[in-house]
């Protein structure tokens, strides 16, 4: 029998009415090509390979990775990646599968402890989107980090990974999942979000410009950004900057909306 391993964070999903959310979540069709992070059993991996074109699962765990091939090897619409997908180059790895490339979704329960990188991996940045996004992407995370996601400008929740993620996609929390659905039970309760990427308007002129911005302005959340900004626009430029755009001069980085910081960081290039 094969256990969870906690220098994976694998927590397995066991509940059939999460599984049915995220299906249902993922939208899918006959011809889509689905990559999947962190098949773990497979659990999920079989219901989708019912479902779609073709479906490459990326796979850290070898003993799981040996489990996976029994099970589900002599599907002609699965193909198996072992390795860390943070590390992987996937689409090198499929030059030589035609069948598989081409990947127009993600659907996948990944390891919480990598969400950040994993989502970054799969949008890219503000100032470097990834050039063949997705159609779209559905993850079932952290229930806190979900709602950082689908955050709203001036709730707790609204920080640098809401501005950084909401730039490049529409996000979407489709429904909790509890503890108990896992096998063994995480800590904290879970979430099943959608992420579908497209293009913001107005977009950033200064993308990077966008990126350091952001990332200074959430810098110390409870001050207000004429102060977090000093190092990049003085004090009193900025308040007339904000008063321009009618923000509040005393507002923090929280209260401003994805739309906003873009149209700030615009300013700044224009004025810069």
């Amino acid at each position: 029998m094969i256990r969870p391993r906690k220098v994976f964070a694998q927590h397995w999903l066991k509940s059939e009415k999460a599984l049915g959310e995220i299906i249902t979540a993922a939208q899918l069709k006959q011809s889509d090509r689905i990559l999947e992070i962190g098949p773990g059993t497979g659990i999920l991996t079989r219901r989708l390979l019912l479902l779609v074109q073709s479906l490459v699962a990326v796979e850290i765990d070898r003993d799981l990775c040996e489990h996976l091939v029994k099970e589900l090897g002599k599907a002609k619409n699965f193909l198996l990646l072992q390795g860390d997908f943070l590390e992987l180059d996937v689409l090198s790895l499929i030059e030589g599968y035609p069948a598989f490339q081409n990947s127009n979704k993600v659907v996948a329960n990944i390891p919480y402890n990598i969400t950040g990188p994993i989502v970054e991996k799969l949008l890219g940045t503000i100032a470097n989107p990834n050039p063949h996004p997705y159609d779209l992407i559905v993850l079932l995370v952290q229930k806190e980090v979900a709602e950082r996601l689908v955050a709203k400008p001036g709730s707790k929740a609204f920080g640098a990974l809401t501005v950084r993620v909401q730039y490049l996609a529409e996000s979407e929390l489709i429904s909790v999942v509890p503890a108990g659905a896992f096998y063994p039970p995480p800590k904290v309760d879970s979430a099943v979000v959608r992420l579908t990427p497209r293009k913001i308007e107005p977009a950033a002129d200064d993308p990077r410009k966008l990126e350091t911005l952001v990332k200074l302005g959430f810098g110390a959340k409870r001050k207000m950004l004429r102060n977090n900004l000093q190092s990049l626009v003085e004090r009193d430029r900025l308040t007339q900057l904000l008063e321009q755009l009618e923000i509040n001069p005393q507002a923090r980085a929280e209260e401003l909306s994805v739309r906003q910081w873009v149209t700030l960081a615009n300013q700044l290039v224009v004025s810069g």
